[in-house]
């Protein structure tokens, strides 16, 4: 039995590891050009023909765990309250990674308590979760016994993936978050940055707070998916709080 209130709902923002290909090391910068070489033969829609390596670091860095670095890690959580479900949102982000990813470790180990307990995200398998592992090892930390899924069997891990949901064995495609919170009726707010503006508003305008906003938007948005996709009540707005 899946118990809701066992249930981490979880988005991260990423960046690239500095502002410009230019302030990376000697080393750094050739395994990055060296990388742009791999995708563009790999992957050459995603790229214009004149596009350079320096281009390619500013838009496609973050997403590599190698050449990016995590700046917001928001959850989500239902909690019963005077038998009214709440839904609690907490961000973790400050441009100092490792004391990020601290924070967040110990609230994993504090709420994973039994086997049960599970994270959820979209596209979490493929992104979210590898990213968290691999930057924690990349700043030298040890993984939440949470977060240790080497070597487990399938039905081992504890990771829901409305992605994966929503697939129903169809792995051809990739469906947004966006697009599937509009195809199942499911306002989100169109104020505030989409996944492309979160390098520029980090290392440009400094303004981490609305990196913040968008990545606990996202989290709550997955939370009213997953409860729509198992026929549950959706979230009321005004049963929402930020911790």
């Amino acid at each position: 039995m899946l118990h809701i209130q066992k249930i981490l709902f979880l988005d991260i923002e990423t960046v690239p590891l500095a502002r410009s290909l230019t302030e990376l090391s000697e080393d750094m910068r050739q395994l990055w050009e060296e990388k742009f070489e791999t995708l563009k033969r790999r992957m050459p829609d995603r790229f214009e023909p004149d596009n350079t390596a320096k281009e390619a670091f500013d838009t496609n860095a973050g997403i590599y765990a190698e050449f990016g670095k995590i700046v917001c890690i928001s959850v989500g959580f239902i909690s019963i309250q005077n038998n009214v479900n709440t839904f609690r949102i907490k961000s973790f982000a400050e441009k100092d990674e490792l004391n990020l990813l601290k924070e967040f470790s110990l609230l994993v180990d504090r709420f994973f308590t039994t086997s049960e307990h599970n994270f959820c995200g979209h596209n979490i398998k493929e992104f979210d979760i590898p990213y968290i592992c691999r930057r924690m090892l990349i700043n030298g930390m040890q993984l939440p016994k949470a977060l240790q899924i080497n070597n487990k069997k399938p039905w081992e891990v504890n990771l829901m993936d409305t992605l994966d949901f929503w697939k129903f064995g169809d792995y051809k495609n990739y469906t947004s978050l966006r697009l599937l919170s509009a195809v199942l009726g499911i306002p989100t707010s169109k104020d505030d940055i989409d996944g492309s503006q979160v390098g520029e508003t980090y290392y440009l305008y400094d303004d981490l707070n609305r990196i913040v906003t968008y990545c606990q938007k996202d989290v709550l948005t997955t939370a009213r998916i997953w409860l729509k996709m198992n026929g549950l009540p959706d979230i009321d707005l005004k049963d929402v709080q930020y911790v």
